[in-house]
């Protein structure tokens, strides 16, 4: 069973290095262990315990607690079809019947050419377009037995790889390190902070576009305004005052 590569390595501890105490990047580097081989084996899970220095056990006891997290192998597509209210009530069980039939295993399993594993989940946060499954945490919805069928299809040949990449990768975009935080701050000159304005900063004026353009929010009357209101009222009307307006 492979350990983590040379390169997986390296964005662990980048990753490591976003944190004060490693052990909190536990749950990224796990994430990390189940892109590169669609799910955590037990060498990977050794390796995460050496990076993070704890015990394999505690690496075992968090990747067993969570489901989105793997520790047996699943197919290059994980297919999750919701059977919660919103799509039951919308024929999330008959989709899932169909899935059954149409890939050949039930609901926990894996297809004999390691393409497809199938559950059965909760919710997959679609309800609006139930029902609604998710391959590998990209989401369908409004799926019919006949387009599952499409999108099993176009799964198998590849024509959807732009979108859904194999099982285990959360994001295909990668980030520059920013925070300065754990060894990234002691192998770094990390920017200083800037004093407050209590303690001599400049306040920064906000740009054009935050400043408000609209006039001040009237404010209640105070109580000696509040008691000159009807002799105001009163002098207004005996002058004339505001007869155009309500006239027109």
């Amino acid at each position: 069973m492979p350990r983590l590569s040379p390169p997986t390595v390296e964005r662990a501890r980048d990753v490591i290095a976003l944190y004060p105490q490693p052990r909190s990047a536990l749950i990224p580097l796990l994430h990390l262990a189940q892109e590169q081989d669609g799910w955590l084996t037990q060498d990977a899970m050794e390796h995460v315990a050496e990076l993070l220095d704890i015990e394999p056990a505690e690496v075992l006891g968090t990747a067993s607690f969570y489901d989105m997290l793997f520790t047996h192998p699943v197919g290059k597509h994980l297919v999750s079809i919701c059977t919660n209210i919103a799509c039951l009530l919308n024929g999330g069980m008959e989709l899932l019947e169909h899935a059954e039939a149409s890939l050949g295993v039930r609901a926990g399993a894996t297809t004999p050419d390691g393409e497809f594993t199938l559950e059965e989940v909760e919710c997959v946060a679609l309800c609006g377009d139930a029902p609604c499954l998710a391959v590998n945490w990209r989401y369908f919805g409004s799926v019919t037995p006949n387009r599952f069928d499409v999108l099993v299809d176009d799964l198998r040949a590849g024509r959807l790889a732009g979108e859904v990449p194999p099982h285990g990768t959360l994001c295909r975009v990668g980030r520059d390190i920013t925070a300065w935080a754990g060894a990234a701050a002691e192998k770094a000159d990390a920017p200083p902070i800037p004093p407050s304005p209590a303690h001599g900063g400049t306040v920064l004026e906000p740009v054009a576009s935050e400043k408000q353009s609209a006039p001040p929010e009237p404010q209640p009357a105070s109580p000696a305004d509040a008691d000159k209101a009807p002799e105001h009222a009163a002098a207004v009307e005996e002058s004339g005052e505001g007869e155009s307006e309500s006239s027109g």
